[in-house]
């Protein structure tokens, strides 16, 4: 199940003792600073969390699964997440 931005929005809320209006407009704000950082072909690192960063992915040749035709896939920039080792350690410990 995932958590959805309105529950991210409350959790932030709660553990910060801001308003969830407040807590909406620094989730917005943090959003768009990530956004923003990736066009402008920035990495955001958040040491032992992560590491978002943008990523060229070269054009490729694929296969429409419902008649089998070949297709062109056009290259493209797309984000990544890297996590960094406290996440996965957190995770490891919770699974």
């Amino acid at each position: 199940m995932a958590v959805t931005k309105a529950q991210f929005v409350d959790l932030v809320a709660s553990k910060s003792g801001l308003s969830k209006r407040d807590a909406g407009k620094a989730v917005d704000a943090f959003l768009d600073s990530v956004q923003e950082s990736l066009q402008q072909g920035e990495a955001v690192a958040f040491t032992g969390f992560g590491k978002f960063s943008a990523q060229q992915r070269g054009a490729r040749q694929g296969v429409n699964p419902r008649t089998g035709e070949k297709v062109q896939i056009a290259a493209a920039t797309v984000p990544k997440f890297s996590a960094g080792s406290q996440l996965k350690a957190a995770l490891k410990g919770s699974g």
